[in-house]
């Protein structure tokens, strides 16, 4: 089975590790990504709060060359990616001007609704009815599922599960063993794209997460976004800086998790690429 695949460019660089484990973990079920040719970035968090049209122009892009390629669905696991691709496909859905005038800039057509599925999307479609089966190495932990931002925001066209209390993380890694505790946290902000701009701000943020998840008694945290993920995994310097003390709870991608309850190797799933190495 093929698929079509936009890794942007976290997944290329920093979060190189998210690409490697759901490629990984596709493959354990047979399944292959096409990733579309010359792809572009999607804007991220910058291009929206500058111009409205380039906001719109970058992600058309990106799909209208998978339209290209004859690509009916595209898995995108960087939560921002997949936030901007979805947000403004619905703009231009619900403005055929709109629509019109980013056909006309990119000298290409925007005709089919391209289905796009962030990693937990991918996973419930093509895997998850697979997964109890499959199952070696049970991921017997207590563990906190952080949801972010990106992923459940704007409900009104992402049409996440809940709002407040998300539950689609939380359902697959019970599937694999793990106890998923109650926290407050799941929908909370990490400090998002002020990782370099503002640390200080970021240690805050993430700060209280990485306290509330280990007060709860988890072992880990799971993440679908690797902006969080670097925030709460890179930055533990400066979190431990900030709450005076030292924290050990590793941050792991759902897909890495899984991974391992699968059968599929630690390096195969770039493990050794994490700041704060799972004791698990």
């Amino acid at each position: 089975m093929n698929i079509g695949f936009y890794p942007g460019c976290s997944l290329k660089g920093t979060s190189s590790e998210y690409a490697q484990s759901t490629i990984a973990l596709a493959k354990a079920f047979d399944i292959h990504f096409t990733e579309i040719e010359d792809w572009n970035c999607c804007g991220a968090t910058a291009a929206h709060s500058l111009n409205g049209e380039l906001a719109a122009a970058l992600p058309a892009r990106i799909l209208a060359l998978a339209e290209k390629q004859g690509l009916n669905e595209i898995v995108v696991p960087c939560a921002a990616c997949y936030n901007r691709l979805s947000v403004a496909q619905h703009e231009w859905n619900e403005d055929p001007a709109l629509k019109s005038r980013l056909s006309e800039i990119l000298g290409m057509p925007l005709n089919k609704k391209c289905e796009i599925l962030n990693a937990m999307q991918f996973i419930e479609k093509y895997i998850a009815d697979k997964i109890t089966e499959k199952v070696v190495n049970p991921f017997d932990h207590q563990v906190v599922c952080y949801y972010g931002c990106l992923l459940v925001r704007p409900h009104g066209i992402l049409q996440f599960d809940r709002l407040e209390d998300p539950q689609s993380m939380d359902e697959l890694m019970r599937q694999i063993g793990a106890k998923t505790l109650d926290w407050g946290f799941k929908t909370e902000c990490c400090g998002a794209g002020l990782s370099v701009s503002r640390t200080d701000t970021v240690a805050k943020l993430s700060g209280r997460i990485v306290q509330d998840a280990e007060d709860r008694g988890a072992e880990a945290i799971i993440v679908a976004c690797p902006m969080c993920q670097s925030n709460l995994d890179m930055r533990r310097s400066h979190i431990d800086s900030y709450l005076g003390k030292k924290t050990k709870i590793p941050v792991l991608y759902i897909t890495q998790a899984i991974g391992l309850a699968v059968g599929v190797s630690k390096e195969e799933l770039g493990l050794k690429k994490l700041f704060v190495t799972p004791a698990l």
